[in-house]
């Protein structure tokens, strides 16, 4: 019994907690500041390479600056993010927006005939971080008609794909709860 109470209380210590959201920063292979949430301090946020042998995506880990100054993790999101570090032309990035905004950029400008970019704008809203925007374009190399451009506002559900007005039905979806798919869906990608 003693040893399952030690267990318990190392377990969801704040020490062992904080011990489970550290990063390696060997991993942290993109990282931008800004003001997320317009309280006049910088927050942060990073893209984090998933560990070696893993098959999953990169990580968002979204910060934001308390009343002390220091930078509390406020989101994150694994397994969301694709892209390599090891071939050239498949890195993902993040950057800040002058609105406070946040883009988080994957693309694949290097192998095969299929190259695309694919952008998500995050924006804070009511405590949390949501998917406001999705932008996709793509093109062929050796068909060079066929190409998809598609610009979708999430929140209001309008946007254009192809240079042609779309409407789906908009949405407030956390980041932590994004799948590409909706963003496909709504340019008719999928």
């Amino acid at each position: 019994m003693r040893t399952v109470l030690l267990a318990a209380c190392l377990l969801f210590s704040p020490t062992f907690a904080l011990a489970a959201d550290s990063i390696d920063p060997a991993r942290i292979v993109s990282a931008a500041t800004g003001d997320w949430n317009k309280d006049d301090a910088s927050d942060l946020a990073l893209l984090v390479s998933p560990a070696e042998g893993s098959d999953e995506e990169n990580a968002v880990y979204l910060y934001l600056t308390n009343d002390v100054g220091r930078l509390v993790l406020k989101s994150r999101a694994p397994n969301k993010v694709w892209g390599q570090f090891d071939l050239y032309g498949q890195a993902p990035f993040v950057n800040a927006l002058p609105n406070g905004s946040i883009q988080i950029t994957s693309h694949n400008d290097t192998i095969g005939r299929h190259r695309w970019e694919q952008t998500l704008t995050i924006a804070y809203r009511s405590s949390d971080f949501v998917v406001a925007g999705y932008t996709y374009s793509s093109y062929d190399t050796l068909d060079l008609e066929n190409t998809v451009q598609c610009d979708f506002n999430v929140l209001s559900g309008k946007g254009t794909a192809n240079a042609k007005p779309i409407r789906a039905k908009g949405a407030t979806v956390l980041l932590k709860d994004w799948s590409d798919a909706i963003g496909q869906k709504a340019c008719g990608t999928e």
